[in-house]
Parts: structure tokens; C-alpha cells; sequence
């Protein structure tokens, strides 16, 4: 588990359990979960390209923003799944989502469970990526 996003203004509270989380599911491998908190792609971004001209960088390149992005350790999503009947990637992952499969659900997020997981997966296995050709 790993958190995504600014952890300043959030309570000291939250902060603990968040690094408690993160501590207990560090030797995990496998899936790997982001839960963004006071989190937003176009912040994550403009931080990212601030942090290039603070280092003196002339010119840009694609592979200088995403070393720069919160977890650039963490690979591109394959799938990401948005629940509640929204559309939208609403602000998450803009630049790592690039080639992302969308899968759109209805159902709220306090009740996707493993089954709802698993609808998304096979959905998923069904698809024929392309990146972007024929």
C-alpha cells in the first residue's frame, strides 16, 4: 500500500495510520494498491516540472516528469477502475493513465468487493490493448 498526494495539511491521526499501513504491507508483492489522499494529477505534474526548473533543466522530456512524480517506482496502471457511475478520471493519475484500460462501474466504492473486483479483471482479460495503435 502507498499513498499519493500533499501528506502536510492532513492531521497527524491520519498520518499515523497511513505510515502504519504502509509499514505492514511493505514486504507485499503483487498488486500494488495507491490510495490517493489530498491528492491531484494536475498539482502532482506542476510540482514534477518545478522541480526540473529548480535543477536547471533547459529542455523537458517525457521520462524528466515521470522520474519527478510522487512514486515513479510504481509502474503505469493497466486498469483503473472508477466506481460510483462517474465517467471521468476526475483529476487521478493524468499522466500515468496515458495508456490505462478504463473500466467504469456503478457501484459506490464502500461496496466494491472481491467480486466486483473480479468483473473488472475479466472484463479487462477480454480487451486487446493497443497503446495507442491499429
Amino acid at each position: 500500500m502507498i499513498f499519493s498526494g500533499e501528506r502536510a495539511p492532513l492531521p497527524e491521526k491520519i498520518l499515523t495510520k497511513m505510515d502504519r499501513l504502509c509499514a505492514a504491507t511493505a514486504r507485499h508483492t503483487g498488486l500494488t494498491v495507491n490510495l490517493a489522499l489530498n491528492y491531484g494529477a494536475r498539482q502532482e505534474i506542476t510540482q514534477a516540472v518545478n522541480r526540473l526548473l529548480k535543477e536547471g533543466k533547459k529542455e523537458i522530456t517525457p521520462q524528466d516528469i515521470s522520474a519527478r512524480l510522487y512514486h515513479p517506482e510504481i509502474p503505469e496502471p493497466e486498469l483503473l477502475i472508477r466506481t460510483s457511475g462517474e465517467e471521468r478520471l476526475s483529476n487521478f493519475l493524468l499522466w500515468q493513465a496515458a495508456y490505462s484500460e478504463l473500466y467504469f462501474t456503478p457501484v459506490l466504492w464502500p461496496d466494491f468487493d472481491k467480486t466486483e473486483l473480479q468483473k473488472a479483471v475479466d472484463d479487462y482479460r477480454a480487451r486487446k490493448r493497443r497503446f495507442g495503435g491499429i
